[in-house]
């Protein structure tokens, strides 16, 4: 029996090289069950603001859909927008679901990491206590890869791809000198280091890359740092050691706080995360340079990290594809508040398959690299963290070329109906 409803797919935070196969899998299972697909434009802040496009016309081409599952960012656009809570502000629920009744929906998909989780969680309690029939459903996103409640998250796989294959690069390029030399590689990961850690895939059996992992989890003791620097520097000519922009001191201090030389301009988003980070690896720079006299460098993977879909993982763009898929058949199924999840069940040959998790325990929780993924001495990962993303980065997609450059899907103009 046909679908016979409108569906509302949105995409919100920070885009990755797999955003859009979770689209295509929503609006691909949508159409075969006889929906409609509207999307937001620029998240749910778009929506509220009466910005919606009609995908069945704007993917009118399976051709579309299939290049759009091979381009990198946000097509419909993004946002980072927090909703009140819904004890506190009623008025902006009420005109919230005013909008999707308007909108003839029956339910919404929301792609996205812990805050769009948070965006979905408040909704979904908002229907439940006021009976709403539209179900909610959220599609994890993130290439930080720390929402709980999955084994990892689309995006990821495809970033840490990009990472290793960049720090294997690097690696080459540096050694070509016959002088000492440090190059710190600094990598996103505000709070959790598994971008950082991912480093590691880099390396291959008996030749270890980068030679130092640091992150987030484990405070910095800048001393240690430097005599390990020192110690690798009698060793060997060339050391590359990558390092997560959310790296601390001892005292919680960022240090990319301590290469700005103070914390006054920083900027917050809606959900009050530091907007920008950048500088850790500049700021290590200095300081090894002041300490051991040879030569450093720092380089900043920065957006290049999300939006490299040039080396897109398969695997990661072909889980991406099948969660969004699965969030609707939760949803065609009857069910709101949900997640759609990962569950790994083999790592050789690595096997997964699709659940779902309650979004009561996913939004506004974090899951940070645990302890056993870390080397005692905190600045390496171990062969736990290896195993763990070893076949998050398999497979390879090859773009479409069109000019000698890759061809992406071309981004919405406006508001197209």
């Amino acid at each position: 029996m046909a679908w016979n409803t409108n569906v509302l797919v949105g995409q919100s935070g920070g885009p990755t090289a797999a955003i859009n196969a979770s689209l295509a899998g929503v609006f691909d299972t949508a159409r075969d069950l006889g929906a409609h697909v509207l999307g937001m434009r620029y998240g749910i802040e778009g929506f509220l603001a009466g910005r919606i496009v009609h995908l069945d016309r704007t993917l009118g081409d399976p051709m579309d859909v299939e290049l759009l599952r091979r381009t990198p960012a946000s097509f419909l656009g993004s946002c980072r927008f927090k909703l009140p809570q819904p004890d506190e502000d009623p008025a902006f629920y009420e005109n919230a679901f005013k909008k999707f009744a308007d909108a003839r929906v029956g339910a919404v998909f929301y792609i996205g990491g812990n805050d769009s989780m948070d965006t979905i969680d408040k909704l979904s309690r908002w229907g439940n206590a006021h009976n709403s029939p539209i179900r909610f459903i959220g599609i994890p996103k993130t290439i930080d890869n720390d929402l709980v409640g999955t084994d990892h998250t689309p995006g990821y796989g495809s970033a840490a791809k990009y990472i290793a294959t960049s720090m294997r690069e690097i690696a080459r390029d540096s050694s070509v000198y016959d002088l000492k030399s440090v190059t710190f590689v600094e990598i996103m990961g505000r709070d959790a280091g598994w971008l950082t850690g991912s480093a590691c895939l880099a390396g291959t059996q008996g030749n270890p890359c980068p030679d130092l992992v640091l992150l987030p989890e484990v405070t910095l003791d800048q001393e240690a740092l430097l005599n390990r620097l020192a110690l690798l520097l009698d060793r060997k000519n060339t050391i590359v050691v990558a390092v997560s922009e959310g790296v601390r001191h001892r005292d919680g201090t960022l240090l990319c706080e301590a290469a700005a030389e103070a914390a006054d301009g920083t900027r917050l988003d809606a959900f009050g995360h530091v907007a920008s980070l950048s500088g850790t690896g500049r700021y290590l720079a200095s300081v090894t340079r002041a300490a051991l006299g040879c030569k450093t460098r720092a380089i900043e993977l920065s957006t290049l990290q999300r939006c490299a879909s040039h080396v897109a993982s398969a695997t990661d763009l072909a889980e991406a594809y099948s969660l969004g898929g699965a969030g609707v058949i939760e949803a065609h199924n009857g069910n709101t508040g949900m997640m759609s999840s990962i569950r790994r069940i083999f790592d050789k040959p690595y096997l997964y398959d699709t659940v779902m998790t309650p979004i009561e325990d996913v939004a506004n929780k974090e899951r940070k690299v645990p302890r056993e993924f870390i080397s005692v001495d905190g600045m390496n990962v171990t062969a736990l963290f290896e195993r763990y993303a070893r076949p998050l980065i398999e497979g390879e997609v090859s773009p479409t070329y069109l000019g000698g450059v890759p061809h992406h899907i071309t981004p919405l103009d406006g508001d197209r109906a």
